[in-house]
């Protein structure tokens, strides 16, 4: 049986890349800045079986940068040996939305305990009236896992 190639979208229901997608580790989310520039930021992400849904402030410097180029690439990838890798690219939408998004609140159960979380968003709650979601529907997905899947410089 062949290996699924790098890119392929069906690498999304690989364990590793399911362990990922419901990890507490942030996503890293690389995007080009306003002035042509590269951005990498941490930020919660929510994995609906389809898409990463993020959710930020409506005043982020971010919303800004992606309304003019909406690219995006996003890792999670964890510090421990074998290091798992799962890289994402796609193109971010965004949707003004009142109150808290939804899957910013999802993440706050899954980042924290649920007093910690209640106390986050009840907090968060008091400082804005609205939030921008941000999903990306993944179109070229990649994974590592330094155990069966090697980066290509060290498969060929």
């Amino acid at each position: 049986m062949q290996p699924v190639q790098q890119g392929d979208l069906t690498l999304l229901e690989h364990p590793a890349s399911k362990e990922m997608l419901q990890s507490k580790i942030p996503a890293r989310l690389a995007y080009v800045g306003t002035d042509g520039t590269p951005r990498v930021v941490p930020i919660w992400f929510h994995w609906n079986g389809r898409e990463i849904v993020m959710a930020t402030p409506p005043k982020a410097p971010k919303l800004k940068a992606l309304s003019k180029n909406p690219k995006v690439a996003l890792t999670i990838d964890e510090n421990e040996f074998p290091h798992k890798v799962l890289l994402i690219r796609g193109t971010a939408t965004l949707e003004p939305v009142n109150g808290i998004v939804p899957e910013y609140e999802a993440c706050a159960q899954r980042y924290f305990d649920a007093k910690t979380a209640e106390a986050w968003l009840g907090q968060l709650r008091g400082k804005i009236s609205s939030m921008v979601r941000i999903t990306i529907t993944p179109e070229w997905v990649g994974l590592l896992d330094f155990k069966t899947r090697f980066p290509s410089a060290l498969t060929g």
